[in-house]
């Protein structure tokens, strides 16, 4: 994707909307291929004024570490997910950011529901994604989650995957 023009807005927001029911219905392995190589996703902790590198984070992944905790899912021995969530979200407000070079970048808002035997929990916030086409497809770059209650202590992070 060299130009904006390559992209539409609805383009954008059917990407998003895939990317979320793909993590909504566990398809790990159509969620997993959305990313590049390169990717990052990243949860900071109470607004994200700071470099993830330096200072603790929800969650900071590298595309490997992404890989990874989608094997240990796979598996179905990881407590936090055994038996796995019941999980929609809905996604809102989306809106173009900017684009540099090949990436775009989009804003969403997001509410989430998250169903265990424990109850029902529900989580909100804003996405930022970047996005990039690589080999005629979008791909997510990086995926920020700036949760509402992200000060707080959070008792699962099963939804974040």
């Amino acid at each position: 994707m060299t130009a904006l023009t390559d992209i539409d807005l609805r383009e954008l927001e059917q990407f998003i909307y895939r990317e979320a029911r793909y993590a909504d219905e566990h398809d790990y392995d159509s969620w997993e291929a959305l990313w590049t190589d390169d990717a990052l996703y990243w949860v900071p902790v109470d607004g994200g004024g700071y470099d993830p590198q330096q200072h603790v984070s929800v969650m900071y992944d590298n595309r490997r570490r992404i890989s990874t905790r989608l094997q240990q899912l796979r598996t179905g021995k990881r407590y936090a997910q055994s038996p796995p969530s019941n999980l929609r979200r809905t996604i809102s407000n989306i809106e173009f950011i900017g684009v540099e070079g090949d990436d775009v970048t989009i804003g969403a808002n997001f509410v989430l529901y998250e169903s265990k035997p424990r109850g029902i929990r529900t989580w909100a916030g804003r996405y930022t994604y970047v996005v990039r086409r690589v080999d005629g497809e979008l791909k997510l770059v990086r995926k920020t989650v700036m949760l509402v209650n992200s000060a707080e202590a959070l008792p699962s992070m099963g939804f974040l995957i």
